[in-house]
């Protein structure tokens, strides 16, 4: 099991950004991000477009949550669950 990095500085791999699994590390991997790095300064809601087009498919919106927290967290942000932007995500794209 991967440790969960507290501060962006903690942080060495995908797997260890909270929130951060091997499947959504493995779909990050599928859109060229390969690095924790990489998520500076992304946007997460065109990360979360990447995927449903490179995949064929609508991805659950809860992926678009973890997309939200893992680059905020590699922003500077506290962790924060991928729940907690539920509601943003619902203000911004009217979804539920």
């Amino acid at each position: 099991m991967v440790t969960k990095a507290k501060r962006t500085a903690e942080v060495t791999t995908l797997e260890s950004i909270p929130n951060i699994g091997p499947a959504m590390a493995r779909d990050l991997r599928q859109l060229g991000i390969a690095t924790p790095a990489a998520l500076v300064g992304r946007d997460p809601y065109a990360i979360y477009q990447d995927l449903c087009l490179h995949t064929g498919v609508r991805q659950d919106p809860c992926v678009l949550d973890t997309f939200i927290a893992a680059t905020r967290f590699m922003a500077g942000d506290p962790p924060h669950p991928w729940w907690h932007y539920t509601a943003e995500r619902k203000r911004t794209i009217k979804t539920s």
